[in-house]
């Protein structure tokens, strides 16, 4: 090569070789290019895939998640059913009212009612969790808590129980009384709402709605006149209980004492209560010493004390004893080291005069007959009798609470107390003392089976009830005649009873026409300006120890009225009250009152 005057002629040049690394220059190009396709293709896939998983597989779940955000339900309670009294009184209401629903400690959903103000202030802020609700008032407040009872939010156990399946966990439900006894029937079907939201959770427009079907109405026995009568007559007893049926069981006044006033529960925070000694649930709750939630009508148990005469005298009467077998009281009844005094001979030191039969040892509620008596039955036949009247087991009534009482026999002291039964056993037996525990109901209800004729009826609430037990008949003709007989004797001059001697009410206060037949009713001496009008009563008064000697004794007396044609059957019992006549009578005196008013 030749490049000019500065080299020389010739240079020697080489054919410069270059180096390659890693293999042929194309082939290293091919492989790179091949590559990112197939990487822009597996991606693509997993898109696809994603896609399709979406799309085809968790396509209907997406969609119902978008329609929930976009589609809001909203609940339109249906309001509980109305229950009335025999008149068509009611005796429950639904008012509007809000509910604020929150969750707990524990995460569980709560409700609680609350006043429109705070509902208005809370909604204003945007808040989500007020609802309108159809709130339970109850007009007659503490007069008649323990039988229609309260409704309040469903629990969790509940939400866990058969019958309360379906049950949203924000529900409210009866929770005692008859809204619990019949929640099936008084609750309704609540209704939907549907309308969409954008994505600022504001309304956009409604899409349909569901009404709600309100519950059914239910019509009582109980008469809320009477009722009120009732509660004045006991308004002085802290303990005690009143109960007023007719001979078949149909209840037209129940009330237990100490009461509350039930809107406290379903009313809300606010609601101050003009009734009772309660002011809120709390003090209801905690009050561990008068247990105002307690319905002692039917679920509080008492030595019977005389009142259980009635059964003693029907146990012997049926076949054992007739109206010619007489005692002559002697005061003290003596076994070994042992003495049984009769009441009237304890505290006036006086034993009766003449022969008592079965009618007049029931008048004078003599002990000595009795022990006597209950003796010649023994236990065994005393305790089946006693059975058969509904001692020792439920009587099925229609309300929540009820308990059995206590049937005592040779066996279960027995087994129970691992002990002998005694002759004295017997004794206390035959005067309603001892081991034996009675509910006021059972004594109610074994009133009303001499009223009507020896029949043990069922009590109830419910005013047409679709299964009413026939239960038959325990007694003849002859015992009942002999049993009444001296129940009527009881609340005459020379009984016991004497609140109830020449029982009258006004002629023009008699709420119905009457018949002046002699001897149901009859012309009474007038008082003043005021005609009257008499009215036979049959009774049996009791007075009941309990505990030891320094406690009060519980106060009894139940009775029908008239005596040979009964319309009403009145118990009466004031725990730890005195005597039966003195402290029972004059409020079943005032209860006869107001039954025969207009």
């Amino acid at each position: 090569m030749n490049h000019g005057i500065l080299f020389g002629e010739s240079i020697k040049t080489e054919k410069i070789k270059r180096r390659t690394y890693g293999g042929d220059h194309n082939s290293h190009f091919s492989s790179r290019g091949f590559l990112l396709p197939l990487l822009l293709v597996i991606i693509s896939l997993l898109f696809l895939g994603k896609l399709f998983y979406l799309q085809v597989i968790q396509g209907n779940y997406y969609q119902k998640l978008s329609d929930t955000n976009r589609i809001r339900t909203q609940t339109i309670h249906a309001p509980r059913g109305i229950i009335f009294d025999r008149n068509g009184v009611p005796l429950t209401l639904n008012v509007p009212g809000f509910r604020l629903i929150s969750r707990d400690e524990k995460g569980a959903i709560k409700t609680e009612s609350i006043d429109k103000e705070e509902a208005f202030h809370l909604i204003s802020k945007g808040a989500k969790n007020v609802e309108v609700a159809s709130l339970r008032q109850y007009p007659f407040k503490d007069v008649l808590s323990h039988v229609v009872g309260y409704i309040g939010q469903i629990s969790e156990a509940e939400l866990k129980q058969p019958g309360f399946k379906g049950y949203p966990a924000n529900e409210w439900i009866g929770k005692s009384g008859i809204e619990d006894e019949y929640e099936s029937l008084l609750r309704g079907q609540d209704g939907r709402q549907l309308f969409e939201v954008n994505s600022l959770g504001k309304l956009v427009r409604a899409l349909g709605q569901t009404d709600p079907i309100p519950g059914q109405d239910i019509k009582l026995t109980i008469d809320s006149r009477l009722q009120q009568k009732v509660y004045e007559a006991a308004k002085d007893v802290k303990k005690g209980v009143v109960i007023v049926s007719k001979p078949n069981g149909e209840i037209l006044a129940m009330l237990s004492n100490p009461s509350y006033d039930a809107n406290l529960f379903t009313m809300g925070k606010t609601y101050t209560s003009p009734a009772g000694a309660y002011t809120s649930t709390q003090d209801i709750l905690l009050d561990s010493e008068n247990y105002p939630l307690l319905n002692r009508a039917i679920g509080g148990t008492y030595p019977p004390g005389s009142t259980f005469k009635i059964v003693t005298a029907a146990a012997g009467l049926e076949g054992v004893i007739d109206e010619k077998y007489s005692i002559v009281d002697t005061g003290v009844l003596k076994v070994g080291e042992f003495s049984y005094g009769n009441w009237y001979y304890l505290e006036n030191g006086k034993t009766e005069s003449g022969n008592l039969n079965v009618s007049r040892a029931l008048a004078r509620s003599n002990d000595i007959f009795f022990y006597k008596l209950a003796e010649k039955l023994g236990v065994s036949r005393l305790a089946g009798m006693a059975q058969k009247f509904g001692v020792g087991r439920e009587l099925g009534i229609d309300l929540g609470g009820e308990v059995p009482g206590l049937l005592p026999t040779k066996e279960w002291k027995k087994d129970f107390l691992k002990e002998d039964w005694y002759l004295g056993d017997t004794y206390h037996y035959g005067i309603g003392q001892g081991y034996l525990l009675t509910t006021p109901l059972q004594v109610a209800m074994w009133a009303a089976t001499i009223a009507n004729g020896g029949i043990l009826p069922t009590p109830h609430f419910l005013e047409n009830p679709k299964s009413e037990i026939r239960n038959p008949k325990l007694v003849g003709e002859k015992t009942i005649s002999l049993i009444r007989q001296g129940m009527v004797e009881s609340c005459s001059t020379g009984g016991v009873a004497w609140p109830l001697f020449n029982f009258r009410v006004k002629k023009q206060e008699l709420k119905n026409k009457i018949d002046l037949d002699g001897k149901n009713f009859f012309d009474a001496p007038a008082s003043g300006s005021a005609k009257m009008v008499g009215v036979s009563v049959a009774c049996k008064t009791g007075t009941a120890q309990h505990g030891g000697e320094e406690t009060s004794p519980h106060a009894w007396i139940t009775l029908f009225a008239p005596a040979y044609k009964p319309e009403i059957v009145v118990t009466v019992l004031v725990e730890s009250g005195g005597q039966g006549s003195s402290v029972a009578g004059p409020i079943a005196k005032k209860v006869l009152e107001g039954y025969f008013e207009k």
